[in-house]
């Protein structure tokens, strides 16, 4: 019989690309995940991954079980949510913290979904930037849970005594104002985009010190012709042929029809999205809250950021 522990853990090795990567994640040594991954094969009765001296590589069976293994367990959490339901007969509060372009493009999702009534939640929602939500996680705060993101290893700090789960990325793309006459998608080298006019994000921000970073990388020294971290402002400035600029996918989803969305193979930058959780409030009704949206989140930015339709 196969363990739906080893299922989540096989998810997360798809998804972080080794072994390593997923023991960090999960909390565990590199060689429990290889124990578990390997006790998945015995159960399954197929080989999983190709292992060499140096690395393992999923096979296609490991990906074909990785994307059904998903729906398996929301399923068995949705099924011990509702036991949970008939048990205590009451739903449950959960005051959660959201920055704006996952309140806009995910969270509706869940809320308008078939499923959403029987979760047993009552949902009382804060939507501001991580270092707002993080504070109200606090002892004594006002929220139970905080979807915040990092970008890259920038400055962001949540309290020790707080669970973190990795629920999904968020890619940045390079976008332009349609009126310079770059067709979109179009692959482009970072090289040419030193001297144009960029729309960036204030100087002293995380964000802004991580991307400035990665322009130096790669030689790119851009023109300043304005200072936005507001992406809706962005992407709007953009669209009047002001400047370039770096965007989230989440953001791209109601980008203006007149900016383009390029793909420059240097320039690779991600929001990494997480569930911030005070310990005493993580009972099933959140873990399916919480595996709900980041499985939505999956559907929305596996889309094309190319083509914004929800």
């Amino acid at each position: 019989m196969i363990n739906p522990l080893h299922l989540r853990t096989l998810l997360e090795v798809i998804r972080r690309g080794s072994f390593a990567a997923a023991a960090t994640q999960l909390g565990y040594t590199a060689s429990a995940v290889s124990q578990q991954m390997a006790s998945l094969e015995r159960d399954s009765g197929v080989r999983l991954f190709q292992r060499s001296a140096r690395s393992v590589a999923p096979t296609e069976a490991a990906l074909v079980m990785a994307r059904h293994a998903g729906k398996v367990l929301t399923d068995i959490d949705a099924l011990l949510a509702a036991s949970s339901r008939t048990d205590e007969g009451t739903r449950q509060e959960l005051r959660l913290g959201i920055f704006p372009s996952l309140a806009t493009h995910v969270l509706p999702r869940l809320l308008r979904s078939p499923e959403w009534p029987g979760l047993g939640i009552n949902l009382h929602v804060s939507v501001g930037e991580p270092q707002q939500t993080i504070g109200g996680l606090r002892s004594g705060g006002e929220l139970d849970v905080a979807l915040v993101y990092q970008v890259g290893q920038s400055g962001l700090a949540w309290p020790h005594s707080l669970n973190r789960q990795w629920i999904g990325d968020d890619n940045f793309r390079v976008v332009l104002p349609a009126e310079w006459g770059i067709q979109p998608g179009s692959a482009m080298e970072a090289a040419q985009l030193s001297d144009m006019p960029w729309i960036m994000h204030h100087p002293g921000t995380s964000d802004a010190t991580v991307i400035e970073r990665l322009f130096a990388s790669c030689n790119v020294h851009p023109r300043v012709a304005a200072y936005s971290d507001d992406f809706n402002a962005t992407l709007q400035l953009a669209s009047v042929g002001l400047g370039a600029a770096l965007v989230p996918e989440l953001a791209l989803r109601s980008r203006p029809h007149n900016v383009v969305v390029l793909d420059v193979p240097e320039i690779r930058l991600a929001r990494n999205i997480f569930a911030l959780l005070i310990n005493e409030h993580q009972g099933t009704r959140v873990k399916v809250f919480v595996d709900r949206l980041a499985a939505i989140l999956q559907e929305v930015t596996g889309a094309s950021a190319v083509d914004p339709t929800p």
